[in-house]
């Protein structure tokens, strides 16, 4: 919308506002009250920009700005703002650079029977090997390969990098362990995504039980009946699957039943006070108790004490991922902790 004569931010504000009340009007559709909402940018001439492909183009850059602020919202757009455009549209850029150049790298977090030291299996963790930045961790580009739609092109990258690993480990004769892989929601939305995910375990030899596919609450929340065929296709094929973060978001026990889940992973958050006691213990207890009684596997993040596995195992809880084991850590590193059978027991002999 292109307004002239509004004289001041406030009143841009106050017109902002009215539009937005007016979205939040209820509209009926087939019997149905449906509820919108909208995200308004502002962009004030001559001030953020001189004609008015600039001014549509910083309103746009404010409306994003007002998605992340919470949406129903409004936001003014500023020089700060513009230059937190054009750092983003430049790390986008040169994140399809990475994943064409192979500037992905995996890094591996054991799991560990806390009860025997015995690695048990691990957790892929996709890293960025930038050429200026050094190395980053995926919560500096996840969100920008999300908004760019490169989310799916970087699955397929990561579970293509997972299932060579360990045909190479396979090859050079080190225990087999499984391992888990994070595959976002928009993955599951694809019409060819079992295929997809099969072809990589074929094409390196790689058992489906040994790939566990790990997904979270918003995953299931989202076409659940979709999802609920998908997962079943997975189970079908022979891959495990895992819920991450359990308890972080809308929980829900009918999540148990009408999903084919194997495992629980309760999130760092819960693991890193039940040592005192209080509200996160009562909620990693029932965890623990939830999927003892349906059937399911258990595995705890977020351990770095010795007072975390003890209470993790005092609470019936043996599989253990977490810094008090080991950090992520590259394939070379991995590949050591594969040669050593004992790897783990040092550190539980402390």
């Amino acid at each position: 919308v292109l307004l002239v004569d509004l004289g001041s931010d406030e009143t841009a504000a106050v017109v902002s506002r009215r539009l937005l009340d007016a979205v939040l009007e209820p509209v009926e559709v087939a019997g149905h009250k449906l509820y919108l909402t909208a995200s308004v940018g502002i962009a004030m001439y001559p001030r953020d920009a001189q004609d008015v492909p600039g001014l549509l183009r910083a309103a746009e850059q404010a409306m994003y700005a007002a998605k992340a602020a919470g949406r129903a919202s409004h936001c003014f757009f500023d020089e700060e703002l513009n230059r937190s455009s054009h750092a983003r549209v430049e790390i986008e850029q040169e994140f399809r650079h990475a994943l064409g150049a192979g500037e992905l790298r995996l890094h591996f977090q054991p799991k560990v029977d806390a009860n025997s030291g015995r690695l048990v299996g691990a957790e892929t963790l996709v890293r960025w090997q930038h050429p200026k930045r050094g190395l980053l961790f995926s919560g500096d580009f996840i969100s920008i390969a999300e908004d760019a739609g490169l989310i799916v092109p970087m699955t397929d990258a990561v579970l293509h990098m997972a299932c060579k690993a360990w045909q190479r480990w396979r090859k050079a004769g080190l225990p087999e362990v499984p391992l888990s892989v994070n595959v976002p929601g928009p993955y599951f939305t694809l019409p060819d995504a079992i295929d997809r995910v099969a072809a990589f375990t074929r094409s390196f030899g790689v058992n489906p039980q040994m790939l566990t596919i790990e997904i979270t609450e918003s995953v299931l929340m989202s076409d659940q009946e979709g999802t609920i065929e998908c997962l079943a296709a997975l189970k079908q094929h022979g891959f495990r699957l895992s819920l991450d973060d359990f308890g972080t978001g809308f929980s829900s026990l009918s999540y148990l039943h009408r999903f084919p889940i194997d495992e629980l992973k309760i999130d760092r958050a819960f693991v890193m006070n039940m040592d005192k006691g209080g509200r996160d213990a009562i909620i990693a207890n029932s965890i623990i108790a939830l999927g003892e009684q349906f059937g399911l596997d258990v595995v705890a993040e977020g351990v770095e004490t010795s007072a975390h596995v003890r209470e993790l195992l005092l609470r019936g809880c043996s599989v253990h991922q977490g810094y008090f084991f080991s950090r992520p850590v590259p394939e070379d590193t991995f590949m050591e902790i594969l040669r050593n059978p004992a790897y783990f027991e040092t550190a539980l002999s402390v």
